[in-house]
């Protein structure tokens, strides 16, 4: 009954149809993880390099793989931690209010984006010594574009 229900929601949302071409995919699944990893990364330089948020959505829904879209989110945010720039922040963000409004990521696969991050902080913080104050600064931002709750904002690290 529940599985009904949330089909019901999720079919008479705008883009509902393709919002539940999203959610299960229809074939992607079959890629290793490396491959996956690699073309998400690649992904994110080719949209560093021209600004096309259009073209980043198209590539990943091309990879049919809405299951493993966190992995985008996690790597948009480290690319935004190892920065120095202005302007890798605002891309990183604006790519994720576009993916996120377009129901491209879903709310499951932005949380644990999110959530992996919050766990190697600690790790990634050894590299790059300024990360937890430029996540709370992006969670923050990111929080008041409306792409993560106010929960998975609370859950943010700080030093």
């Amino acid at each position: 009954r529940a599985a009904l229900d949330r089909a019901t929601v999720l079919l008479s949302m705008t883009k509902g149809g393709k919002r539940i071409g999203n959610v299960w995919g229809s074939g992607g699944g079959q890629q290793s993880v490396k491959h996956l990893v690699k073309e998400i990364d690649m992904l994110l330089k080719e949209y560093l390099l021209s600004g096309d948020v259009l073209e980043a959505e198209r590539c990943l829904q091309e990879l049919e793989v809405p299951h493993f879209h966190h992995e985008l989110v996690y790597e948009a945010v480290v690319i935004v931690l190892e920065s120095t720039g202005e302007k890798t922040f605002k891309m990183m963000l604006d790519l994720l209010k576009s993916l996120w409004k377009s129901s491209v990521i879903t709310v499951d696969q932005m949380k644990k984006g999110y959530e992996r991050v919050y766990c190697e902080i600690p790790d990634i913080n050894l590299d790059v010594p300024h990360s937890y104050s430029v996540l709370e600064r992006f969670v923050e931002e990111c929080f008041q574009a409306g792409i993560i709750s106010k929960p998975l904002r609370d859950l943010c690290p700080s030093r």
